[in-house]
């Protein structure tokens, strides 16, 4: 057993002897290192975060979008131009089909046109001779025959050219009107959901700076711990070559200060980690030198909460309730707006147009003619197949889901709010315990550790004391870092922005 120990202590003599350099203060930041605090923090994610952009920018497009909703009000005017070309002209007919002079058609209205002119002409042409002026005489025209298929006559020119201008404007549409309120309220639905994406993202950069703090306090508690290894394994060296300790007593300490290492390691580790996350969330450059300022110790002093206040606070300023009852009122404007589909509308439209024709393609030669007009158009609806009915119980169908919604929603917020007011609680209460630990652990280990150099005491013991002094100063840093992260939950429940208390 002795012989198995000696040669486990001579192999793990470079290990310690590389764990001992290598193991260190935790570096400070440099003059090149930004260190920003939270306040900092949170004022650059405001800026750079994505999320928060990409909100803004919503924001701009609903205004956008309610600004060319209201273009409908104004007239909308259009310009047009049509060239055709007649391949083969129209005909017509003129005159009756009915070869029989005596009928309705144009032989028949030719005939009584002559025997009605004719006895006037009679007694004009007497009153002629009586004065002795020359007259001419009236020649009786020959009746025109009934109008064959050969005889059909071509209407209109072969190049046509037409240009205008239309302008329509509604002039009494309720509908219209009352969509344009529904544009206003997606404006601030965009606005509150901007403000939602704040919130969220003023939550997850403090627990992520909490968590940096967090992890800069635990490489602290195991760097302390690998330095407390470091110490005894080099007394216990020295007191193993002055033939006062045992090979099992020197093979403990050579395993305690190998077992520390890893956990430095990690927990330095988990700061560049959670320095990455916190970059990220902030919208920042990933290699950006960066650090922030204070300890979680700075935050224990403030550890209090009213569990009553906290419990009876109003959720008026909840992001999520203020969403859902902007959505209820749309919900009831858009029935409003399905009703007025009952309603007739008026519209007015005008017209100016130049259009010229010609049969030879000479635009120098062609003659322009305007011609211009106003309609009114009056629409009533009076049947639509029961679309305008059941669009407006569909929308209280879902008007009626969106209340349900509300409800559960609200439960779900209070019983975030309740865990985490109980997590604040227990954090307190696991702070104040461990603080009580702590100290006695300290004391405990300050003991052992003067019992071991004098010999009273095995290193048995003073790695139990020391386990002990570590894991009380993990749980009051753990109980600071869940109370502050709990608050953090709350403050965006109750919808507090990171300016307000």
């Amino acid at each position: 057993m002795k012989k198995i120990l000696i040669f486990l202590a001579v192999a793990l003599l470079p290990t310690v002897s590389r764990a001992q350099f290598q193991g260190q203060e935790r570096p400070l930041p440099s003059d090149s290192t930004l260190v920003i605090s939270l306040d900092d923090a949170l004022k650059i994610a405001l800026s750079e975060n994505v999320s928060v952009k990409v909100a803004d920018m919503e924001i701009q497009r609903s205004k956008y979008a309610k600004k060319g909703a209201y273009g409908q009000l104004f007239p909308q005017i259009n310009a047009s131009g049509m060239y055709s070309y007649a391949i083969q002209k129209q005909k017509v007919y003129f005159g009756s089909d009915d070869t029989d002079s005596g009928s309705s058609g144009g032989g028949g209205m030719s005939s009584m046109m002559s025997s009605m002119v004719e006895p006037i002409m009679y007694y004009i042409e007497q009153l002629y001779q009586a004065t002795g002026t020359p007259f001419i005489p009236y020649v009786k025209p020959t009746p025109v025959e009934p109008s064959g298929s050969s005889d059909a006559i071509e209407m209109g020119r072969r190049n046509q050219v037409t240009l205008g201008l239309t302008a329509t404007m509604p002039v009494i549409n309720l509908q219209l009107w009352k969509s344009l309120g529904i544009s206003g309220d997606q404006v601030e639905l965009a606005v509150e959901k901007a403000r939602e994406s704040r919130l969220s993202m003023v939550t997850s950069v403090k627990q992520a700076y909490y968590a940096v703090l967090l992890a800069k306090a635990s490489y602290d508690v195991y760097n302390a711990v690998y330095e407390n290894a470091v110490t005894n394994y080099k007394f216990t060296e020295t007191r193993y070559n002055a033939k006062k300790a045992s090979d099992m007593d020197l093979a403990r300490a050579q395993s305690s200060l190998a077992a520390a290492i890893p956990n430095l390691y990690n927990s330095e580790n988990a700061i560049y980690i959670a320095l990455w996350q916190l970059k990220a969330i902030m919208g920042v450059d990933l290699d950006l030198a960066l650090d922030v300022k204070g300890s979680l110790e700075d935050y224990a002093t403030h550890m209090f909460y009213d569990w009553n206040e906290g419990n009876e606070a109003g959720l008026e300023r909840n992001s999520q309730l203020r969403q859902l009852a902007m959505q209820a009122e749309t919900l009831a404007k858009q029935i409003r707006m399905q009703q007025y589909a009952y309603v007739p509308t008026l519209s007015l439209q005008l017209s100016y147009n130049y259009y010229t024709q010609s049969d030879k393609f000479n635009l120098s030669q062609w003659k322009w003619l305007p011609s211009s007009t106003m309609v009114f158009t009056l629409s009533i609806p009076i049947f639509s197949g029961g679309q305008r009915y059941y669009a407006i119980k569909q929308t209280r169908v879902q008007a009626n889901e969106l209340e349900l919604q509300r409800v559960n929603t609200e439960r779900q917020i209070r019983i975030g709010i309740r865990q985490s007011l109980s997590t604040m609680e227990t954090a307190m209460k696991t702070y104040d315990a461990a603080k009580s630990a702590m100290i006695s652990a300290e004391k405990a280990y300050s003991i052992a550790e003067k019992s071991y150099q004098v010999g009273r005491s095995t290193f048995t013991d003073l790695n139990n004391t020391e386990l002990t002094l570590t894991q009380t100063r993990l749980q009051a840093l753990q109980a600071v870092y869940n109370f502050e992260v709990a608050k953090a939950g709350l403050e965006q429940s109750l919808g507090y922005d990171f300016t307000q208390e």
